[in-house]
């Protein structure tokens, strides 16, 4: 049965994942909207909350992720998007905090959500919530690094 539970609301990234066209994208720019307000009210903190609001996102978006790929009896719902938040500041952990790295991030982990480079979409099969997140984490790994690598050339 479907349900207006807290399991599903933090699922769908408090309803991001409602929202029409590509949900996933709406849960990925719900981080950087997030992360954008860290970098203004705390930039010195700026790292250990976005780190902090990793952790959580990913703790608690593995269970939430299982009841909702449950009750929609599909094993990764395009409603969830607490994926894309978790991996999106996963990402962020890489590189300062501004609004060009902001914007470059988003770009770039969609890109390596969407093309799941290994072991990413080796790590989607793994049951329930566990690959519905752990596959994104390392997508934000990946364009984490990227981004690292870019900036030390700049």
């Amino acid at each position: 049965m479907k349900s207006n539970s807290p399991a599903r609301w933090l699922a769908t990234g408090l309803g991001a994942g409602f929202l029409p066209i590509a949900p996933g994208t709406w849960g990925s720019a719900e981080a950087v909207m997030i992360a954008a307000v860290v970098m203004w009210v705390a930039p010195a903190q700026a790292f250990w909350v976005i780190a902090g609001l990793c952790g959580l996102a990913t703790v608690a978006g593995i269970p939430a992720a299982t009841v909702v790929s449950r009750q929609e009896t599909t094993k990764d719902p395009s409603i969830v998007v607490i994926d894309e938040v978790a991996g999106q500041f996963v990402t962020f952990l890489f590189v300062p905090l501004s609004l060009p790295w902001l914007i470059a991030g988003f770009f770039v982990f969609r890109l390596f959500d969407i093309v799941k480079p290994f072991p990413a979409r080796q790590i989607e099969a793994l049951p329930e919530g566990w690959g519905i997140m752990l596959d994104d984490l390392v997508a934000g790994l990946y364009a984490g690094l990227l981004l690292m690598l870019a900036e030390s050339f700049l």
